[in-house]
């Protein structure tokens, strides 16, 4: 089979290569993706391969069954939208839509579900069980296109026992996978604070409620959220990132707008931060006599690799690769919405190398001059096969 499966991916290599330049020339933003949709099911139907369209919205699962279809089930994600990012590359595939981009490396997770599909299909008289490919919208935007997805049954009829995903790795040379069982990646949660006073000379501080100096002493205090309540060993951040009052030199405004983030890595510490950070800015605003409104917005959930998936789906890897193309990779504060399905099933979530320093493509995601050696593009389609057939 890894013969086959090899075989196979170096064969169609350069028509995914075609596949992905066709999705990074034509990106579209979460849950807009309907032309991407089209060519998806498009493909879908050149191969042979059944599926159904329309999952929160633009999402789509395509099925194929091996042999005995019922021994078991093992589902693979792609996610397919794009972000709001001018591209700034002078390629023939550059992005024909400008200020949208594949600047997160979408097109190519979106290409290598399309070829393991292909080959999967080809060779479903040679393997026991169900393959469930899953093309996801809005990976980039609350609430996330995997929780929609989880909603409207997925992860049902059939129930997989085990989800796999990929994601671009630029710092890692293409050829490469990487590996981390457990903890993962963290939850992110948005954080929108609005304090009110009444406003007015810069001159008279004292007839008014200064909401400027309320809002740095708060951006202070928060950070001792993460220092004096969080134990030291379990990663998390807390970061307020936008600082919006005022207009002038001499007026003191009567609002003051704060906009951050909150990442964390252990979901009972997460919303115990929740509170504690609700708590301590309402008492400070209120200490200082300004009025507050809070919203936290509870976004993704830490991304979990299960020990045993991620284990088993390391070692295939070695195997169809070679134990020197597959590494450690490390712990991300970053976020990705393949989470929600960690939370649900036994998932495991690992790195494509797509760098090449010696060619220069060495930008990072969500970039503007972001892109991968597509070298890459046979090395995901072909792994995710094979996968697929051996676990």
């Amino acid at each position: 089979m890894k013969t086959k499966i090899h075989s196979l991916a170096k064969q169609y290599a350069q028509e995914f290569i075609n596949v992905r330049r066709h999705l990074h020339s034509h990106p579209e933003l979460s849950f807009q993706e309907y032309e991407t949709s089209k060519f998806i099911q498009q493909q879908l139907d050149q191969y042979g391969v059944s599926y159904q369209a329309g999952i929160a919205g633009t999402g789509i699962v395509a099925i194929i069954e091996g042999k005995n279809p019922g021994k078991k089930v093992i589902a693979l994600r792609g996610d397919i939208d794009a972000l709001p990012i001018l591209e700034a590359n002078d390629v023939p595939y550059k992005s024909q839509h400008e200020g949208v981009m594949h600047a997160c490396g979408h097109d190519v997770h979106t290409t290598c579900m399309l070829g393991a599909s292909k080959i999967l299909n080809e060779l479903k008289d040679e393997f026991e069980g169900t393959v469930k490919i899953i093309f996801q919208p809005g990976e980039e935007k609350h609430p996330g296109g995997a929780s929609l997805m989880i909603k409207e049954g997925v992860l049902e009829n059939p129930h997989p026992q085990a989800i796999l995903g990929l994601h671009v790795q630029p710092t890692m040379e293409a050829g490469k996978l990487g590996f981390r069982a457990g903890e993962y990646m963290a939850s992110a949660d948005e954080i929108y604070i609005t304090i009110k006073g009444k406003g007015g000379h810069a001159a008279a501080p004292h007839l008014t409620v200064d909401t400027i100096l309320v809002a740095s002493h708060l951006v202070v205090s928060l950070q001792q959220i993460i220092s004096r309540n969080n134990n030291p060993f379990t990663p998390s951040v807390l970061s307020i990132c936008a600082f919006n009052g005022g207009f002038t030199t001499n007026v003191i405004p009567s609002e003051v707008k704060l906009m951050g983030t909150f990442r964390a890595m252990d979901e009972t510490w997460r919303f115990k931060a929740h509170e504690l950070i609700k708590k301590q800015a309402t008492e400070l605003v209120h200490a200082m006599g300004a009025e507050i409104e809070m919203e936290i917005l509870v976004g993704y959930p830490t991304l979990i690799n299960n020990e045993t998936v991620t284990g088993k789906a390391r070692s295939l890897a070695e195997e169809y690769l070679g134990k020197e193309k597959v590494d450690d990779t490390e712990l991300r504060m970053g976020a990705e919405d393949f989470a929600f399905y960690s939370q649900e099933i036994p998932a495991c979530f690992f790195r494509l190398g797509t760098g090449n320093k010696s060619r220069g493509i060495t930008s990072g995601v969500h970039t503007p001059t972001f892109d991968v050696d597509e070298s890459a593009i046979e090395v995901g389609m072909g792994t995710m096969a094979y996968l697929a057939t051996q676990f």
